[in-house]
């Protein structure tokens, strides 16, 4: 990797620590770390200055200016009294976990026959064409040996690895390719694979299909198809017309704006620019956190930008606060298969490890805005966190179970944020013990989610998986809407709210959606069974999958909702109960369905029609409650983040 920054720290007075209560410390770029930091004109120059000599009750006040390193807490704050990082009244901080790259060269001819003495295949490829039209450039530079963590920028922007097809620089939105006919288990055929026998074998392949995107080396290869080394796992085939693909690892593609290839073994990386690199700010990502708060408590970190890194507390932290957090690039990898030979650690890559990790007890994160990250946007683990009033975007572009929040643990809340665009899921609710603590249930509520299912499909705008009793855990007043599928299939769901294998004992209340393939609402009851959930006042229809068998839906009630419910053949036979839902065929008379306003004309068929669930559907001035998830003549509630 790039040399990670040394702050060189000078001795501390032992006073230093022991001082009275409520120090501020200030922090500028142009600071010295042997100052002694305690006024706007003898500033420590490293964040880390702070956190060696802070105590509870201090304050870090961060000038404007970029710094570039991971910052430990020696010491925690404690309750009341918190240890806090401020950006400081109207400054722009960023800390940078990427390092400048430097020292480019035009690469020449010669240089291409030099790469074809070990890959002949360079020599008449679409890279050595870049070379002649003079728009590659490379350089030396210790990236590590695992070039599937290699991440590069140009002017804070996010460069994308060579490969085929060229997926264009929206991570959300890639030009895709599916395999074609004559494709099966591991092999990919698809007659837009042009290029000679050979010359992809020991690429890096990436697919995605169903719910599953997984990586694999090219054992083989031929005009016309590829040979991995082993079938996608979990599904275990590749599927005409359906398998999404791409290939990388071989220079011969490096011949479009914004690509690059990296050559471990020679150090080397090579970028394709329209003019010289050096004109330009070309950064690589060195550092995994800018705050590593894994060992904190009582910590406050306020008003910090991040770039190409991340936050993370521990199993024991409490009392963390994240507020006014600004995040880009907060996390990156390229392989997530990870040796798994089977579902495993495939479909669950990054969800416990990647963007802002919260984990611990009593943590959250408010008010922030977090983008674009492999995995997740925030990971809520560990028990009764929060993370309330963020915008998140464009994160999961590698389609995998990482969500814009992934939850886990359980006690949880996730209240008002807005999500969009990202790969599979906006939220991923995952329930998990924590030992030594009782659990309880989560709640998700008041989220606006859009843009989901880009890159994986059997899947829905909040989803939660597989077989748990989730202990009354509510996901209540969402609003969930216009997925957006890159993909061609139209075999597996997309849906607002997706209880899927066996999940039980969930409340589902007061949703709403729109433009979902199985409607707001989806329930699988198969295998296992789907007991005990109370699905009451949602607003655009729902989809159940249950065998004819007793008990697969007991104690699971369905009531007061508007939009058409398919499914209810199995559903009934194993149990579920059914009542004053509007049948699909009357117009509910909504104020303005056409710009998705689905509160209730006055003259409503909705109107006065529920059952009376109290918490549920209070608040309609007409004597008896409303079906969907707006009472009549209650004020509109809305969804999403608050600022």
């Amino acid at each position: 990797m790039l040399a990670s920054l040394s702050v060189v720290a000078a001795a501390v007075p032992a006073t230093a620590v022991q001082a009275e209560e409520g120090r501020t410390y200030y922090v500028a770029p142009s600071g010295r770390d042997t100052a002694n930091g305690l006024t706007a004109r003898t500033p420590f120059r490293h964040i880390q200055r702070c956190a060696d000599v802070m105590g509870p009750g201090d304050t870090c006040l961060i000038m404007s200016g970029t710094y570039q390193e991971t910052v430990v807490p020696a010491r925690s704050g404690t309750p009341g009294r918190p240890i806090t990082y401020r950006a400081a009244e109207g400054a722009q901080v960023t800390m940078n976990g990427a390092d400048r790259v430097r020292g480019w060269s035009k690469v020449t001819g010669r240089d291409v026959a030099a790469i074809a003495r070990t890959d002949p295949y360079a020599a008449a490829s679409p890279f050595s064409e870049a070379v002649k039209a003079g728009r590659i450039h490379s350089t030396r530079v210790d990236l590590g040996s695992d070039v599937t963590t290699v991440q590069v920028f140009t002017d804070k922007k996010m460069n994308v690895e060579a490969q085929w097809p060229d997926p264009g620089l929206d991570l959300l939105a890639p030009t895709l390719q599916y395999a074609a006919a004559g494709s099966a288990e591991a092999t990919i055929a698809d007659p837009a694979l042009t290029r000679p026998a050979g010359y992809w074998d020991g690429a890096r392949a990436l697919t995605g299909y169903w719910y599953v995107s997984a990586t694999a080396k090219v054992k083989s290869s031929a005009v016309g198809s590829v040979t991995l080394d082993a079938a996608p796992p979990c599904v275990h085939k590749v599927v005409p017309k359906e398998t999404r693909y791409a290939l990388a690892g071989k220079i011969g593609e490096l011949a479009h704006p914004g690509t690059w290839f990296y050559d471990p073994a020679a150090k080397r990386l090579y970028l394709y620019s329209e003019d010289d690199p050096g004109r330009h700010t070309i950064e690589a990502k060195s550092r995994t956190l800018a705050f590593d708060l894994t060992g904190a408590s009582h910590t406050s970190v306020v008003g910090i930008g991040l770039f190409a890194s991340s936050i993370a507390t521990g199993d024991s932290s409490t009392g963390i606060t994240l507020n006014r957090i600004t995040g880009k690039y907060l996390s990156h990898y390229t392989d997530i298969t990870r040796g798994a030979t089977d579902c495993g650690s495939t479909v669950t890559r990054g969800v416990a490890d990647t963007g802002i990790v919260l984990n611990g007890t009593h943590n959250r994160i408010v008010n922030s805005d977090l983008s674009f990250s492999a995995g997740n946007g925030i990971a809520l683990r560990g028990q009764n966190n929060t993370a309330t009033d963020n915008v998140i975007h464009d994160v999961d572009y590698m389609g995998t179970y990482a969500a814009g929040i992934a939850v886990q643990g359980n006690s949880q809340t996730v209240m008002n944020n807005t999500i969009s665009r990202v790969g599979r899921s906006g939220i991923n609710l995952q329930w998990n013990t924590v030992e030594g603590l009782a659990p309880g249930p989560d709640r998700i509520a008041y989220n606006d989610i859009s843009g989901y299912a880009r890159l994986s499909l059997d899947v829905a705008a909040i989803y939660t998986c597989c077989s748990a009793w989730m202990m009354g855990s509510s996901l209540d007043h969402n609003v969930l809407h216009d997925p957006a599928p890159a993909t061609t299939s139209t075999t597996f769901g997309i849906s607002g709210i997706y209880a899927d294998n066996g999940q039980s004992d969930l409340v589902i209340a007061n949703n709403v959606g729109w433009g979902n393939r199985e409607g707001t609402v989806m329930l699988n009851g198969l295998g296992t069974g789907s007991h005990d959930n109370g699905v009451y006042n949602n607003t655009g229809g729902m989809t159940l999958f249950y065998v004819k068998e007793p008990g697969q839906s007991t104690g699971t009630k369905i009531y007061n909702n508007v939009g058409p419910i398919r499914g209810l053949d199995g559903a009934t036979d194993g149990g579920l109960v059914l009542s004053a839902n509007l049948p699909a065929e009357v117009d509910p008379l909504f104020v303005d369905a056409a710009r998705h306003d689905y509160r209730l004309s006055e003259a409503s068929p909705a109107r006065n029609r529920g059952i009376a669930l109290p918490g549920i559907n209070d608040g309609s001035t007409d004597p008896a409650p409303s079906l969907g998830a707006y009472q009549y003549g209650a004020p509109k509630w809305t969804a999403g983040a608050r600022r």
